[in-house]
Order: structure tokens, then sequence, then C-alpha cells
């Protein structure tokens, strides 16, 4: 199966970070997010497939984020 998004945050890949580490990839992500769009606006944007990319992993944490909530994934244990 083809995915459209950035490697290293499939689901299995996010499931297994904690919350912190998803807050970080989805701050990161956003900010990609404006950057393409703002060079897109500014006629600069050469890969416009990223965005794409981009939309989806945002989606992606966010979905992580809510199974957590709901209970449908749990957070990893920390190790020590």
């Amino acid at each position: 199966m083809n995915m459209i998004g950035s490697k290293g945050l499939a689901p299995n890949d996010l499931d297994a970070m904690d919350n912190e580490q998803l807050a970080m990839k989805l701050k990161d992500a956003k900010q990609e997010l404006f950057n393409l769009r703002f060079a897109q606006a500014t006629g600069q944007l050469e890969d416009h497939g990223r965005i794409k990319a981009v939309r989806r992993d945002v989606a992606r944490i966010y979905t992580i984020y809510r199974e957590r909530e709901l209970g449908i994934r749990t957070e990893p244990s920390v190790k020590e």
C-alpha cells in the first residue's frame, strides 16, 4: 500500500510516540504547512504534492490524539 505523507509519520510510528513527542511533530508539521502555503501564494512552490502530504500528516497526528482520548489507543509506557 502506498501511503501519502512523510517518512517516519506512519500510524505505527506515531503510536510509539508519547504525547509530548506528538505535540512537537504536530507543531513542526503545522509550521511546514504554513511555509508551503506561503510559498504557494508567492508562486515559489515547486513541490505541490508536499502540501497534501503534510496535511495528511497533521490529520494522522490529530487522529492518534483523539483515539488516545477515547481509549482506543494507549500512550506507550515510559521506558526506564
